[in-house]
């Protein structure tokens, strides 16, 4: 029941922010739409493996074919790299906001944010398939019980009946160096934004604060669990499964109450929604 709440309140709080951002003029700016993104991103990531997990809890028989294993994977892998990569994106969003103020409905254009969507999901299906391809190489003839409650490259590798420690490092290099990068990249990048915002901006500087604020709690949350679990040799360690089932399930529902409880423009934007909602079904009813 836990982890079926988790993933309704997920879908419920990331449709709330896709909904909010079309229906409502005031937030079709650059940074909304890129965070309606994101929540498209959330949504998709946790609908890979939450219900894998909440068919585990609830059946009799734990099992998954090859080739869904297979398939679950890319999609994680697909989504995850994305979303990642994505973050990226929204980081240039900010910077631009904060030191090209007069000049950001310029540079952020409709194009450019389309831009920023289409190569993070370019990136994540180019880095889905790599992975993929490495471990189609492995032979499968060995032992076939996964240590997880879904199929992903660390656990799945191990069950190949040949030396994996190449491939193993291979893996590493594209998942852990490409996060670790990504998360220094992040970090100086907001750093910058975070020095820029003190120095320069007098108008509006808790506003600018608090949204650069939220988007690096966001990029601890995906970031660190994942480094924790891809950026290694592929050992068991016995937080695997609590950061796994972080990585996987819980930050997807917490991103949209970050993003929602920290923005007063968004829960003012969601009032407006919900009370034309009800306004026009009053209406209809009269």
């Amino acid at each position: 029941m836990f982890f079926f709440l988790v993933y309704v309140i997920t879908w419920l709080g990331n449709f709330t922010i896709i909904i909010t951002v079309i229906a409502d003029d005031r937030l079709h700016t650059p940074m909304y739409f890129l965070l309606a993104n994101l929540a498209f991103m959330d949504v998709s990531d946790s609908s890979v493996s939450a219900p894998n997990l909440l068919s585990v809890l609830l059946s009799k028989y734990k099992t998954i074919s090859f080739n869904d294993c297979i398939l679950q994977m890319f999609f994680f892998h697909f989504i995850g790299g994305a979303m990642f990569l994505f973050l990226a994106g929204m980081a240039i969003d900010r910077y631009v906001a904060i030191c090209k103020p007069l000049r950001y409905l310029i540079i952020m254009n409709q194009g450019v944010c389309v831009g920023l969507v289409a190569l993070a999901w370019l990136g994540g299906f180019v880095h889905s398939a790599v992975q993929i391809g490495l471990l189609l190489q492995l032979p499968f003839c060995g032992p076939n019980v996964l240590d997880n409650f879904y199929c992903d490259v660390p656990q799945v590798s191990k069950l190949a009946c040949t030396d994996t420690h190449l491939v193993e490092l291979q893996m590493v290099f594209n998942d852990g160096v490409l996060l670790i990068k990504l998360f220094i990249f992040l970090l100086i990048s907001y750093a910058v934004i975070l020095v820029k915002i003190r120095t320069h901006v007098m108008e509006g500087k808790c506003k600018a604060l608090s949204t650069c604020g939220t988007q690096i709690i966001v990029v601890c949350l995906l970031f660190i669990p994942s480094t924790f679990i891809y950026a290694q040799p592929f050992k068991k360690f016995p937080l695997d499964k609590a950061a796994s089932v972080f990585f996987t399930v819980i930050s997807q529902m917490l991103n949209p109450m970050i993003y929602t409880l920290r923005n007063a423009e968004m829960k003012k934007a969601i009032r407006r929604l919900v009370s034309r909602m009800l306004f026009s079904q009053r209406k209809t009813k009269t």
